[in-house]
């Protein structure tokens, strides 16, 4: 069966690259179709560590859902433009360290939903939700995850890889600072994006040809762009920085020499309170 006709009715296009399947592929999922990999593999063929920044992210939203969730204590979470469930999702974190957490994904995408209805499941003391919404409504999007969430409570914020699908920066700090309007003092926004801190003509030039594919065009920004989407905020340490240097993991035991510092990635991520 062709991936045309696998999602014939479906109202999925098999046919243009889509960036969420691009990301499964480059994760290792198996929910994508041949031209999600196409485009995944022209891509990695110029920027070879996608897939690295790919596990990075990944690693760094566990590693962010644990701190909230567990030194923290948030119990509520909204993760917008959430895209395909995968490993280690916003929830199975959370719920690992809080088992009453309640957590809400928001995404527009018919490929997402069918997932995620499928997918995303729950411990019995908590609650899981997918929110099909527009993420630049955030009146609706509130509207919606006030089903589950009690914003009258903090809640943790998660934009993860998507902002650069709005190509006007001011847009961009309008939608995050109008949804952080809403959620009252002690909630946490995280975000996490690619950058073009060390742009070079090659990366330039993969830009190009992913935006040729037909697939929805994202812009990436320099690091001091992106962390103007927390002005106002209180930064929890180390502030915005590449991923791997965003609180890493310490081995357990003694240790004997010195722990060679991460890699640096063109992907940075950070988070801040609302005080």
């Amino acid at each position: 069966m062709t991936d045309e006709a696998a999602v014939a009715g479906t109202g999925i296009d098999a046919s243009v690259p889509h960036s969420a399947r691009i990301w499964n592929y480059w994760l290792g999922g198996k929910d994508n179709y041949a031209v999600d990999r196409e485009a995944g593999d022209a891509w990695l063929a110029i920027h070879p560590e996608i897939t690295v920044i790919a596990r990075e992210t990944r690693a760094f939203l566990n590693r962010s859902v644990r701190y909230l969730a567990g030194e923290v204590g948030i119990r509520q979470f909204l993760d917008v433009g959430t895209g395909l469930p995968t490993a280690d999702n916003t929830h199975e974190v959370a719920q690992r360290v809080a088992p009453d957490a309640r957590i809400v994904y928001v995404d527009n995408d018919p490929l997402v939903l069918a997932h995620a209805r499928a997918l995303l499941t729950s411990t019995p003391e908590g609650s899981t939700r997918y929110l099909h919404a527009d993420m630049h409504d955030s009146a609706a999007l509130i509207e919606g995850a006030a089903e589950i969430l009690d914003f009258e409570q903090p809640v943790a914020v998660y934009f993860m890889g998507v902002l650069g699908h709005i190509h006007d920066l001011e847009e961009a700090q309008t939608l995050v600072k109008g949804l952080m309007d809403r959620v009252p003092p002690g909630s946490y926004l995280t975000i996490c994006d690619s950058t073009h801190a060390a742009e070079s003509g090659a990366f330039q030039q993969a830009q190009e040809e992913y935006a040729e594919t037909g697939a929805v065009a994202y812009w990436n920004r320099y690091p001091e762009e992106i962390a103007s989407f927390f002005d106002g905020l209180e930064w929890v340490e180390p502030g915005f920085v590449s991923v791997p240097t965003w609180r890493p993991e310490q081995p357990t035991g003694v240790t004997v020499l010195p722990v060679d510092p991460p890699a640096f990635l063109d992907h940075f991520g950070g988070m801040a309170r609302k005080p």
